[in-house]
């Protein structure tokens, strides 16, 4: 992705990952940089696919049946080597991802700015691979610690900082359309498992064997392929100078109070109510759509039934074996199609925010996400698939949505300086969020069943339940408003926070991007490189959603 050894090194004479090393020069084409982005993206949204690993780890010892001890605690199986885990144990590792994501990119955000996105794309390379390669050790020793230690502690730091590392740079990149930036980037995470879980099942089915059920081999062979594509990320990577802005383009004078043309200081910019608010905005949109992501499907299966398979009259309970597997494997195609709009919508929407404004677009989704969650009950009540699969595939692509839009919104409000570290102190909402969602669900949907609910019935609750948290997420969205002159930074300020990525001879409007360089024949490999990924893992999930239609 390199466009000359002039640009490589940038002529300041600093480290190879230095912020000022990757200033890029004059003829650089901006669209190079989308791609670095999807391909850290793509690699660490593995992290949604990691349970495909569980149900044979489960098997890690037994190989083809666990060995099973009903007196284990979460705390012996930690430590034990002589008894398989159960995936209660092994599901921890999402609590982990997504927790430390959310801390990490907090903690470091401030330092990724300073430091740049290649050396935060670099670290974040070796913490999400090396994880991984820590938890093939603790498979082969049979040790869950470690596994957690490896790919859930250190794999989620790296997690949080590959997630922000693209934020600030490609919103500087295009200030034109910074919606469907971020959104071409966060779409990459949420289609990582889409590729990388057929693509650890096909490694876990050649590596198994009598010994072995494959899990350890696919680790290694994942971190290598995945530290490849994230290094490639890293070093793609390009920064513009100070100042810099697409040729022809000028910012439009529209009189919209809701996009700043200052800028706020990290330290100042959680000390605003506004960045509360959105903290707000984007927890409850999350913990609606995350909640429905974990229980989609049985969901669809208990309130369905043999409606699925053509024999209504069956409810869940009365499902034979064979039936149980018919319904569960129609359940996959629809949780492969929601994962489809949950990667669609990320671009789509984000890309839709640049035209009706960041905060018109989550009052889209909180109005609509209320209308479809309320509705939902009604749906199930009169057997309406159609009806049903589609409110859901909506509501996910707004999940997904809200999490590509955000970054955009962040930088309409505080401006674009410390846009990458403000975003991931952001992130924390996240993993609040990870906490709230499926609690509500998993803990409503048992307190139903205990009660003698009907299965079909157990999610109408939940669902007005969601519509009420979507309902305090419209409120917290209107309560935002342009923030006060006194938290922007002096111009001073700006300018001394940007002298380092001066470029002397580069002009504000060089030749950079879309316009003289145009989509060109390096683009253009180099979004080869990562769609070719990307359209194999829509084909296969599209081959698995099709039982659903079949």
């Amino acid at each position: 992705m390199s466009v000359s050894t002039e640009t490589l090194t940038g002529g300041y004479g600093a480290g190879l990952l230095d912020r000022e090393r990757i200033i890029a020069k004059p003829g650089f084409n901006r669209w190079l940089v989308p791609p670095a982005a999807l391909a850290i993206h793509l690699c660490i949204g593995m992290a949604y696919g990691f349970s495909v690993f569980w149900l044979p780890l489960t098997k890690s010892i037994g190989i083809t049946a666990p060995v099973a001890c009903p007196d284990m605690t979460l705390a012996t199986a930690l430590f034990t080597t002589s008894c398989d885990w159960r995936v209660s144990d092994l599901g921890w590792m999402y609590t982990l991802f997504f927790v430390l994501l959310g801390s990490s990119a907090a903690i470091w955000g401030g330092w990724l700015e300073r430091a740049g996105p290649r050396k935060a794309g670099l670290v974040a390379a070796c913490c999400w691979c090396g994880g991984i390669v820590l938890a093939a050790i603790g498979v082969i020793v049979h040790q869950l610690w470690l596994m957690w230690i490896g790919a859930g502690v250190i794999g989620g730091i790296g997690l949080g900082l590959g997630y922000i590392s693209p934020v600030s740079t490609l919103i500087k990149w295009f200030p034109d359309r910074r919606g469907m930036a971020t959104g071409m980037a966060i779409m990459g995470f949420g289609g990582g498992a889409m590729i990388g879980a057929p693509l650890a099942n096909i490694l876990m089915n050649t590596f198994k064997s009598d010994t072995s059920v494959g899990v350890w081999q696919t680790f290694v062979v994942i971190a290598a392929i995945y530290f490849v594509f994230m290094m490639g990320g890293a070093f793609g990577y390009r920064i513009p100078p100070a100042g810099w802005r697409p040729e022809g383009w000028q910012p439009k004078v529209t009189g919209n109070a809701m996009i700043t043309h200052g800028h706020v200081h990290l330290r100042d910019a959680h000390k605003t109510l506004q960045f509360w608010l959105i903290w707000a905005v984007l927890t409850l949109n999350v913990s609606a759509g995350i909640g429905v992501i974990g229980m989609a499907s049985p969901m669809l299966q208990e309130i369905f039934a043999g409606s699925l398979i053509g024999v209504p009259e069956l409810k869940f309970a009365d499902l034979s074996k064979e039936q149980l597997a018919a319904v569960a494997a129609i359940a996959a195609g629809f949780t492969g199609l929601l994962s489809l709009f949950n990667i669609g919508g990320r671009f789509f929407w984000a890309a839709l925010s640049d035209k009706i404004g960041r905060k018109n677009t989550y009052y889209v989704f909180f109005l609509l996400g209320i209308l479809l969650y309320a509705s939902a009950p009604w749906a199930a009540g009169i057997g309406s698939k159609v009806y049903f699969v589609a409110a859901f595939c909506v509501i996910l692509s707004m999940y997904g949505g809200g999490f590509s839009t955000i970054p955009a919104y962040l930088a309409d409000i505080f401006g674009t300086q410390f846009v990458g570290a403000i975003h991931g102190r952001l992130l924390t909402a996240w993993a609040t969020a990870g906490i709230i969602g499926p609690v509500v669900v998993n803990y409503i949907r048992e307190a139903q069943i205990a009660a003698g609910i009907p299965r079909a019935q157990v999610y109408d609750f939940t669902m007005y339940i969601l519509a009420g948290m979507l309902a305090l997420g419209l409120i917290a969205n209107a309560l935002v408003r342009p923030l006060s002159d006194k938290w922007f930074m002096s111009d001073d300020e700006v300018a001394a926070l940007q002298a380092k990525t001066q470029a002397s001879n580069a002009g504000p409007t060089g030749s950079f991007g879309i316009g003289k360089g145009g989509f060109d024949g390096k683009a253009l490999a180099a979004w080869a490189v990562i769609g070719l990924p990307i359209l194999w893992g829509v084909w296969i999930t599209l081959q698995k959603t099709f039982v659903l239609f079949s």
